[in-house]
């Protein structure tokens, strides 16, 4: 069994290398608009005070708790040891569709990169992946609209 933390958050976001301001901008928005407990802004993506980021939020930076870290392994494997169940939001061989899912608290949500997704070396430390169907001729979906399917689905299982 997982030795959890008593002060722990039951739900945050991992938003590693995200490559467009815009996207973590509405990232940011909707996490505050689901209650999330806390954003993780990693690698290369944008943070506040980004301008073209804070056009988008609206001001969400100010009222959801945010942190940005460098190095996305760092923060992942700070998660695993405080007892997270580490979810990867992306289509692999062993994904299973969300919303036939059922979300272990705490839990960390990490998204993919616009173009090529959640790495392998990212995936290493999810316990398990989870998947949008997608109905249409496209297999994705912008990071930040898929994010929002995401975050209100496991915000609604608390």
């Amino acid at each position: 069994m997982k030795k959890i933390s008593k002060n722990i958050e039951k739900f945050v976001v991992i938003v590693p290398n995200i490559r467009s301001a815009h996207n973590v901008g509405a990232i940011l928005r909707t996490a505050d608009g689901a209650g999330i407990d806390k954003v993780y802004i990693t690698g290369y993506s944008p943070y506040p005070p980004h301008p073209s980021l804070l056009k988008v939020s609206l001001g969400a930076e100010n009222f959801v708790k945010w942190e940005y870290i460098k190095q996305t392994g760092r923060v992942l494997k700070q998660l695993k040891e405080k007892g997270y169940n580490i979810v990867a939001l992306e289509q692999t061989k062993t994904s299973v569709d969300m919303f036939s899912w059922k979300p272990k608290f705490p839990c960390a949500l990490v998204l993919g990169n616009e173009k090529t997704g959640v790495t392998k070396d990212q995936l290493k430390y999810c316990d398990e992946a989870v998947e949008i169907p997608m109905r249409g001729k496209k297999n994705s979906l912008n990071v930040s609209v898929a994010a929002g399917i995401a975050l209100y689905y496991i915000a609604n299982q608390i």
